[in-house]
């Protein structure tokens, strides 16, 4: 028998066409809120626009300086701007760094949150919040941090590039792998990640193809919440805190972080997760999930390593102690030459092999 603690978050998903600016205005009576500030960044601005305008006199403001990677002092300036304009709530509207910035605020003032993501990240399926102050991004967990209600629109991503449709769609995709090896999975999570995982794989080829595919969008959406929500009830390993920091510590996208990066992450930690790689590889459908992924970026036409992101050769050693020097929990021993080497194949972007 498999022992395990399994607890679902009270989150409330509505997953459907025109949802933004038809589902936000009922979510937020639900929740009793009057004075909601809506948050995006400045390219998402427009669609926050739609979202402020369907609240109607609910609105409290729309506030459009979320930045990537969440700085500090972004972070502190949105928690004013909502002091200042009175809001019972806060809707955000768009990637992960209006979700986060959204999270901030919670984490902040308490504020209830309402998530309308524009991407496939997930992340608006986790407690987990992230800020970046002096070079460092420091990541914590706290339920006050939970959307109250999550508003999924495929309609909202038909204008994602498709470059950023992929990346977003394989970095929820890392959230599943992750969960499928965290030391606190249950066999609910791992039924979800690889179903999320399942689901993301098998949409992305076909927005590559077809990026007005709504019916696809849809289905990438339905495994983003999966994949998200699998994380937000597991530990985070070796790949995500490579991300942190390759991220907060040297500016790398963060979606395409991801996607480089997974494939050799799941290469080193194969041989200590068996069970979890064969679970992915079977909603991959494929014995070798890490080359899988890596094949599925290349044909994509995205990002393989982490020369492409910019990064510097001299960079790794300094990431590599980084993430070495932080306690965290990973199917295989976490040590610097391990991680220097998962970096080094990541930066060449060579074919994953195990390590």
């Amino acid at each position: 028998m498999r022992e395990f603690v399994h607890e679902s978050p009270p989150i409330r998903v509505v997953l459907r066409a025109g949802a933004s600016v038809t589902a936000v205005p009922g979510e937020a009576e639900r929740l009793g809120l009057r004075r909601l500030l809506v948050v995006s960044g400045p390219r998402g601005a427009a669609t926050a626009r739609a979202v402020a305008d369907s609240l109607g006199d609910a609105c409290a403001g729309l506030h459009t300086e979320a930045r990537m990677h969440v700085p500090a002092e972004v972070a502190e300036r949105a928690v004013e701007v909502a002091r200042a304009a009175g809001a019972d709530g806060c809707v955000a509207v768009g990637g992960g760094s209006a979700i986060g910035l959204g999270k901030a605020i919670a984490l902040r003032t308490g504020l209830p949150l309402i998530a309308v993501p524009s991407t496939y990240s997930g992340s608006e399926m986790t407690p987990v919040w992230g800020l970046t102050e002096h070079g460092v991004k420091r990541t914590g967990r706290d339920p006050s941090v939970l959307p109250r209600s999550v508003v999924y629109d495929p309609e909202l991503t038909l204008s994602l590039p498709v470059p950023l449709t992929v990346t977003s769609g394989i970095n929820a995709v890392a959230h599943a792998a992750e969960a499928l090896y965290a030391p606190d999975a249950t066999p609910l999570v791992s039924l979800t990640a690889a179903e999320g995982a399942r689901a993301m794989t098998r949409a992305l080829p076909e927005l590559a193809a077809d990026p007005r595919d709504l019916d696809a969008r849809g289905r990438a959406l339905y495994g983003a919440w999966l994949c998200g929500a699998a994380l937000g009830a597991t530990t985070m390993g070796l790949h995500h805190k490579l991300c942190h920091v390759l991220g907060g510590t040297f500016g790398l996208p963060h979606a395409e972080t991801h996607t480089v990066v997974l494939p050799y992450a799941l290469a080193h930690n194969a041989a200590a997760a068996p069970e979890a790689l064969a679970a992915l590889g079977r909603a991959l459908d494929t014995d070798d999930a890490p080359y899988a992924l890596w094949e599925l970026s290349g044909r994509l036409g995205v990002p393989r390593s982490l020369t492409e992101l910019g990064l510097k050769e001299a960079d790794l050693t300094v990431a590599a102690s980084q993430v070495a020097g932080q306690a965290y929990s990973n199917p295989r021993a976490v040590t610097e030459a391990g991680v220097l080497d998962v970096l080094r194949a990541a930066y060449a972007g060579d074919r994953p092999s195990p390590t």
